[in-house]
C-alpha cells in the first residue's frame, strides 16, 4: 500500500466507514498496486452521480449483499476511480470532492485546480 497522504502532502482523512469505503475497505481512499482503478477520490454521492454512473456501467446504488454492498445514497461518502470522476467531470456530473480524503495519487489523473474547484473542505 502507498504512504497515506492526502493531496496536501498531509495525512490522508477517512473517506466513509459507513458504508465502508476504499479499495482496501479501511474506510480511506488508500491505493496500491494492486488498486488497477486508483480508487483515490473521495467524492459525496449524489443523485445525479449515482444515475450518471449506473448509465456507464457501474451501479452504485443496488445492494449486493454477497460483497456486503449496501448500496450507496445521496450524501454518503465513497472512493471514486480518478478516471471516472475525469470522465463524469467531462460530462458535467462530477460530484463534490473531499480534498483531505482524497489520496495524493489522484493527481496522476486529475489537477489539483479541478479537483479544488469541486471541494467540499475548502474555506
Amino acid at each position: 500500500m502507498d504512504r497515506p497522504v492526502n493531496v496536501f502532502g498531509e495525512t490522508l482523512e477517512t473517506c466513509n466507514t459507513s458504508p465502508m469505503a476504499g479499495f482496501f475497505r479501511d474506510g480511506c481512499c488508500n491505493t496500491g498496486d494492486q488498486d488497477l482503478g486508483s480508487h483515490t477520490v473521495c467524492i459525496e454521492i449524489t443523485r445525479d452521480f449515482l444515475d450518471f454512473s449506473q448509465a456507464h456501467g457501474n451501479d452504485l446504488s443496488t445492494p449486493v449483499p454477497e460483497f456486503n454492498f449496501p448500496g450507496l445514497y445521496p450524501g454518503d461518502r465513497w472512493c471514486l476511480c480518478a478516471a471516472r470522476w475525469l470522465e463524469a467531470h467531462k460530462k458535467g456530473m462530477a460530484p463534490r470532492v473531499v480534498l483531505g480524503g482524497t489520496h495524493r495519487r489522484a493527481l496522476e489523473i486529475v489537477p489539483l485546480n479541478l479537483l479544488k474547484k469541486f471541494a467540499v473542505d475548502l474555506i
